[in-house]
């Protein structure tokens, strides 16, 4: 169900190391980040748990969490529906290269303004 979560956290090489400690008695990895950035720790199943530097540059939000998809067509209508309930647009549904070649999600701000995203990382139907 969660893809990933990500939390800000005020220093980021201390809350790396600390992760890595503490992830290490649970088998849990760091897998990849960009320094001064954030880093997404591996914990099983597909998931990762993500921190942030906490001044980071919007979109990031202090909190983010990604929901798997089963499906493009049910990501737009994830968009839709959360925007209709009164979220704000974050990223309108489409392809996101840059995460991965299939990656494609939107984004929204719920009504405290924590990103919400819908995702699917597989190619399109039929491509």
């Amino acid at each position: 169900m969660i893809d990933h979560i990500t939390i800000a956290v005020s220093d980021l090489q201390k809350s790396k190391l600390f992760y890595e400690r503490a992830f290490a008695s649970l088998g849990y990895k760091l897998s990849f980040g960009k320094e001064s950035v954030f880093w997404a720790f591996d914990i099983g199943g597909g998931s990762l748990f993500e921190i942030q530097q906490a001044d980071s540059e919007p979109p990031l939000a202090h909190l983010h969490v990604a929901f798997r998809a089963p499906s493009r067509t049910d990501v737009d209508a994830f968009y839709q529906a959360a925007l209709d309930a009164g979220a704000k647009d974050n990223g309108a549904p489409g392809p996101r290269p840059h995460y991965a070649p299939d990656y494609y999600a939107c984004f929204v701000l719920d009504p405290d303004g924590y990103n919400i995203e819908a995702m699917i990382n597989q190619p399109a139907a039929g491509a």
